[in-house]
């Protein structure tokens, strides 16, 4: 369950609901008062008035045209079948009636009484007319349509029809701007989730958990400083089990120094008294003998103090002075020491420009290049490469070495830095172990990179003068 993003879309409708209800109900009420302003009752009468009255007119109208006509105040046009001079006459002979008004003339701006006289030429129409001063037909059509729009507004339910139209519009805005907020919710909480299920890794103990980093924005720069702490985190946790592996190696050393030391001083001593107890008595045949004996004695003697001298080197603790070094000198330095050991290989420098400076005890660190150097000579032979690259990265400064040779198998990369722990003939299985020991000592750390000569890679991460105060205060890292 997201909670970040249910809760992303509760606040939404907490906080967009009631104004949009509020905003409805408003709507809704003053719908409800222009309604009660609509003319649609004044229209109603209006239009009923204006039928009265024209009735009316046309009514009176003829009675006074008929007063008229009766009194001779008026001459009557007299037609006779069949010269009539419209068609109403000839409708109104045909009708059979005696006398009947009817509107005439353009828009029935007149009116006109006709009466059926019978004369002795014959039966004649007779017809009296006088203006009505209002174009009827105007009257009329002025009066349809106040009814028709009358009826259009009546026969429909204005007050639903607008409050549906509202409440499905604003309804469907709500949905869609909620669709939106879902969709962005889950775009902002899913990282948010994806960091809290990696901080539940590395809580249980994943330290190679990684979180994607999909965006520039604040959560974009968690899931970064994310990455960066488990990172930090693993490589803490590697430098850790490295210097307790060796912690515990430093110990058997100083143990099995101790112990073949004293084994040692017995064994020269013992040669020495049989040495001098013998030759008197053997003379000159037996010098060859006891020579011979004695250089075999010797040699062991030697290749143990050898082995010594070497766990004594690894079980001590070396002061550790930091001070400024110049890498790219420091990489020249060490690889024109090596390469009259090593003629037949060829070096490849690539030195970063500005000449970087790091922060770390020049001794440790040569001991660490020289120690890489060799073995990437030894394992690239005759014809073939070292690469000896040095990096200014913000406040870190690296030195890779890559060797042309027959690379390093997984086995063999689970164990490197292991004391005792030797892939290369006559080895001690000391020298990296030792100098990954020096690089921590100075506040930095020995990896095992890809190598990009097809052989084995490694590099010397160091701490640049950003770091400087704490390579001083914390010198084994």
């Amino acid at each position: 369950m997201n909670r970040l993003r249910n809760r992303l879309i509760l606040v939404f409708i907490l906080a967009t609901l009631l104004p949009v209800s509020l905003t409805i109900w408003t709507t809704l009420r003053l719908l409800e008062l222009s309604r009660g302003l609509a003319p649609l009752a004044e229209l109603d009468a209006v239009s009923r008035s204006l039928e009265t009255t024209g009735r009316e007119l046309y009514r009176t109208s003829c009675e006074l045209l008929k007063q008229e006509a009766l009194d001779g105040r008026i001459q009557p046009k007299k037609l006779a079948p069949p010269n009539f001079s419209g068609q109403a006459e000839q409708d109104f002979w045909d009708s059979g009636d005696q006398e009947q008004c009817n509107l005439a003339g353009e828009r029935s701006s007149r009116l006109d009484f006709l009466v059926r006289h019978e004369e002795k030429v014959g039966v004649q129409v007779w017809v009296y007319s006088r203006p009505m001063g209002v174009a009827m037909e105007d009257l009329t059509a002025r009066y349809a349509d106040a009814r028709a729009a009358y009826e259009r507004a009546s026969g429909r339910d204005i007050r639903r029809g607008f409050s549906t139209t509202l409440i499905v519009v604003a309804s469907a805005l709500w949905l869609a701007a909620l669709g939106a907020l879902i969709y962005l919710a889950a775009r902002i909480s899913q990282p948010v989730q994806q960091l809290t299920e990696g901080l539940a890794r590395v809580g249980a103990g994943d330290l190679s958990a990684r979180v994607a980093v999909s965006s520039s924005d604040e959560i974009g720069a968690a899931v970064g400083a994310f990455n960066h702490m488990a990172d930090q985190l693993e490589h803490s946790r590697e430098r850790l089990i490295h210097v307790t592996r060796v912690a515990t190696w430093q110990q058997l050393a100083r143990k099995m120094a101790h112990e073949v030391k004293n084994s040692l001083t017995p064994i020269r001593l013992t040669m020495e008294e049989i040495i001098s107890r013998s030759a008197p008595q053997l003379g000159k045949a037996g010098e060859p003998f006891l020579e011979q004996a004695a250089q075999i004695v010797a040699d062991e003697v030697q290749t143990l103090e050898k082995r010594v001298r070497a766990f004594s080197e690894f079980a001590s603790e070396p002061p550790v002075s930091p001070e400024e070094i110049d890498l790219n000198a420091l990489v020249e330095e060490r690889i024109a020491f090596l390469k009259s050991s090593h003629p037949e290989v060829k070096y490849d420098l690539r030195l970063a420009p500005d000449r970087p400076m790091a922060i770390a005890d020049p001794d440790l660190i040569k001991g660490v290049l020289t120690n890489l150097l060799e073995n990437a000579a030894q394992a690239a032979g005759a014809g073939g490469i070292v690469r000896a690259t040095t990096f200014a990265n913000g406040a870190t400064r690296s030195v890779e070495v890559h060797d042309s040779g027959p690379g390093l198998s997984e086995q063999a990369r689970s164990t490197l830095f292991e004391p005792s722990i030797s892939f290369k003939k006559g080895g001690m299985g000391l020298g990296l172990s030792i100098a990954r020991r020096s690089a921590l000592l100075c506040g930095g750390d020995l990896q095992s990179i890809e190598g990009e000569l097809g052989g084995a890679g490694f590099k010397v991460v160091l701490s640049g003068e950003e770091g400087r105060n704490g390579a001083e205060a914390n010198p084994g890292g």
